[in-house]
């Protein structure tokens, strides 16, 4: 039989029923790779020798009547994990040799469970793209259409899933990155409630691995199905034990509902700020008429939610205030100088990203008391509706554009074009509070490219919009593989 395809879920049945083993599951995921990933590139650092003996360990700890999680299922990682004995380089030429002594804690978690990790996927530079390329490992395409990009930064993650290439994946998501690549090529992504999951030895090299708080980054799970991310979840979830001593776990509360006719369900597929494109649009549209079609109530409109625009200008000018923290002083000094040249009245998102650049403290901590106005807001919105859907980018993959000056890229979008960056409201709308968005595929573009939506939900009830993509995968169909 083809495993290389299965779910997580059913890999883990035909496990413990004796149907296959994990090294059968093994070899015929690292075969599928030898095979095709030639031509995808998502496998940027494999680790074939160590999964094999990993396998074996697993089939024996079975055979002693052991039974984890995920005991025995092949995985992989994205390259920013410290994984011990490989390379972690973020795609920064000057680490290509960088060997972390340590496994992350959700690399760790992931053995714990029984994983057996393939290898690492790739990742833009520095992990700052919505593409996956950089100088060391080359450049990862969607398995829908090689001319185009996964996303990023997760998009050798997505990749690979959507190439068969294991059954689950851990990537992170500070700017959509679980999301994006989830969207752009048909698989299901998680991001966490900020906080959710520990994320130590997720940083960049050379280190060192410390247990900290990040403002709104989140590592999480990916996959092909919605149980699979929830399954993947139950492992990942839970504080570092460094910043408790002790192991915790976790009890996340049930979702708020389990029929479909029960949740309420706003909608939304425009942004005051850019266009939403006419096959992002259908699908989101394919997604509300299958909650009406289930009893579902739907809302296409709600004078709760917070102002968008705004969402998105402090989305934006806290996402760059933390990029340009390595930059030399000159080039800092000059971010200053035309920060200081833009207009009081200039409210674009190009002056928010430039402004956030040089954020001082001072004005640092008005954002943050503006930020805790729209959580807020958030609360409301909850209190009236279970799930809000809404696009996770405005288009579908777009054709690979690796101009090293990202400012001057632009997004089309039917026909019109728009700054690179500006494609990240959507994405920012769930990072800005720290809310959960579970991304799940919508169907198909006229083209053929996946198309996918996220679903937002409740601060740390993350199974809400978990229960709602299972509800809807039912419904309208998820993961296929690429042709």
């Amino acid at each position: 039989m083809e495993w290389n395809l299965s779910t997580a879920e059913r890999l883990v049945t035909a496990l413990r029923a004796g149907e296959v083993t994990s090294a059968e599951l093994t070899e015929g995921a690292i075969a599928r790779i030898e095979r095709d990933d030639t031509a995808i590139n998502a496998i940027c650092v494999p680790d074939f020798d160590r999964a094999r003996d990993a396998a074996r360990r697993a089939d024996r700890a079975r055979a002693r009547g052991e039974d984890r999680p995920l005991l025995g299922v092949p995985v992989t990682v994205k390259e920013s994990y410290d994984v011990a004995g490989l390379p972690t380089t973020w795609g920064m030429p000057l680490y290509r040799d960088y060997l972390p002594a340590e496994d992350a804690v959700q690399v760790s978690r992931l053995k714990a469970a029984g994983a057996v990790v393939l290898g690492k996927t790739n990742v833009p530079l520095g992990l700052q793209d919505l593409q996956s390329f950089n100088e060391i490992y080359g450049t990862t395409n969607n398995p829908w259409d090689h001319r185009r990009t996964p996303g990023g930064s997760s998009g050798g993650s997505a990749a690979a899933l959507a190439s068969g290439f294991g059954a689950l994946s851990i990537g992170s998501d500070l700017a959509g990155s679980l999301r994006t690549p989830a969207h752009f090529c048909g698989v299901y992504a998680h991001k966490p409630t900020l906080g959710l999951a520990a994320s130590r030895g997720m940083v960049p090299p050379p280190g060192p691995a410390l247990p900290v708080e990040y403002d709104l980054a989140v590592v999480g799970p990916m996959a092909r199905t919605a149980r699979d991310l929830t399954l993947l979840l139950d492992v990942m979830a839970g504080p570092d034990p460094l910043t408790l001593g002790v192991a915790h776990e976790v009890r996340l509360p049930a979702a708020r509902h389990e029929r479909l006719r029960d949740f309420r369900v706003l909608v939304l597929d425009e942004h005051p700020l850019i266009a939403t494109g006419s096959a992002v649009r259908a699908g989101v549209g394919r997604v509300a008429d299958a909650l009406v079609d289930g009893g579902a109530r739907v809302e296409r409109d709600s004078p709760l939610l917070p102002d968008l625009a705004e969402a998105a200008v402090l989305y934006m000018t806290f996402l760059f205030s933390g990029s340009v923290a390595r930059f030399p002083v000159e080039a800092y000094e000059r971010l200053q100088a035309r920060a200081a040249a833009l207009s009081r009245d200039d409210e674009s998102l190009d002056a928010a990203r430039l402004r956030g650049m040089v954020l001082g403290h001072r004005d640092r901590i008005g954002a943050n008391g503006l930020r805790e106005l729209h959580r807020h807001g958030w609360r409301q919105v909850f209190a009236e509706f279970d799930v809000v859907v809404c696009p996770v980018t405005p288009t579908p993959a777009y054709p690979h554009d690796h101009d090293p000056d990202l400012l001057k890229r632009r997004i089309d979008i039917d026909g019109v074009e728009y700054p690179y960056f500006d494609q990240l409201v959507w994405a920012g709308l769930a990072t800005l509070p720290g809310l959960p968005a579970t991304a799940v595929p919508a169907g198909r573009s006229p083209e053929g490219l996946p198309v996918g939506v996220q679903l937002i939900g409740p601060m740390f009830e993350d199974r809400t919009p978990l229960r709602l993509a299972e509800l809807l995968e039912q419904r309208i169909g998820g993961f296929q593989a690429p042709e």
